[in-house]
């Protein structure tokens, strides 16, 4: 029985600079911080934190590059068979922080009701779907360092274990003063932004006329670089000519197999991005597969020091694996 084929049909982004995926590849503009109301529009955004307003952002863009929602609207004919799943560690921790402090000063009748279920953990992929219409499965995923690559996994399973036809994936992270007190990572070395794909099954995309531009192929998970690396170096398909690092690894460090392969570090663009790295670096993937670019491109999250090395492999749309 053949393995359900799923690629990738849309990408948005709510990051300063960027235009199109190629622009992941370099420093961003010099553009100030992305606002949302002038994207999306101030409707539905009153009370919402800024990593659902900027992820609410990103998404709209990746639905309607992925023709799921009009390009003067926001209603999705699909929604009924459209997952979502959400990538972000530190997205409402400012939130969370001010709640508690508020109950500790002023106890429970301090807390405005408006503001609370920004506290939830879900409020980014729940706001999602409300927002859109997608009615099918509905995660947050808040992993650590493999966090948004976990996503783009989980979005995965669902599309074939017929959960879902197709899955939005957004990872987004904030910098202010709460993460950069609990981090270490002051506002000009972290991510304040969003990026979000649409992964689709291939027979899904085709009967919509959306051809993928780039599909999912191998995923391991491991306890360090080298086993994840080596697994999916091991696996069938074309061989990665390229790869997307995990945070923070040393560019000069021998990794077995990919000797001579080009690494691509997306922090040193983004900054600190945590659980929206992955999501990020699968968009920056397609700039790499376009054109001249090599077949398949390699992408890691987290290092040895982690619980876990998750890693993924995409290619270029047709490629046999």
């Amino acid at each position: 029985m053949s393995i359900l084929r799923v690629g990738i049909t849309g990408i948005g982004s709510a990051l300063p600079g960027v235009a199109v995926p190629a622009d992941l590849l370099r420093a961003t503009a010099d553009g100030g911080p992305v606002v949302p109301a002038d994207r999306i529009g101030r409707k539905g955004l009153r009370y919402k934190d800024r990593a659902t307003q900027l992820a609410l952002v990103a998404v709209r863009d990746a639905l309607r590059d992925s023709r799921l929602v009009p390009a003067d609207g926001e209603g999705c004919a699909w929604g009924a068979s459209t997952a979502v799943v959400a990538s972000s560690n530190l997205g409402n921790l400012d939130t969370v922080c001010r709640t508690a402090a508020e109950i500790a000063t002023d106890s429970v009748e301090g807390i405005s009701p408006m503001g609370l279920p920004n506290a939830s953990s879900n409020v980014v992929a729940s706001s999602i779907a409300i927002r859109f219409g997608l009615r099918g499965p509905n995660l947050m995923v808040c992993n650590g360092a493999t966090s948004g690559l976990d996503a783009l996994g989980w979005a995965v399973r669902l599309i074939r274990a017929g959960r879902a036809e197709r899955a939005v994936v957004v990872g987004v992270e904030t910098h202010n003063e709460v993460t950069e007190a609990l981090t270490g990572h002051p506002a000009t070395t972290a991510l304040d932004g969003a990026v979000a794909l649409v992964l689709e099954g291939v027979p899904a995309a085709h009967r919509r006329g959306v051809p993928p531009v780039a599909e999912v192929g191998d995923q391991a998970r491991r306890g360090s670089v080298d086993a994840c690396v080596a697994a999916l170096l091991g696996a069938a398909g074309p061989v990665p000519g390229a790869w997307l690092t995990s945070e923070g690894l040393d560019p000069d460090r021998p990794v077995p197999g990919t000797e001579g392969m080009p690494r691509h570090a997306l922090d040193a663009v983004l900054g600190h991005a945590s659980g929206a790295l992955g999501v990020a670096q699968g968009a920056a993937a397609v700039g790499l597969l376009a054109g001249d670019g090599p077949g398949a491109v390699l992408l890691t999250n987290g290092d040895d020091g982690c619980d876990a090395v998750a890693g993924l492999v995409l290619r270029r749309a047709g490629e046999a694996g």
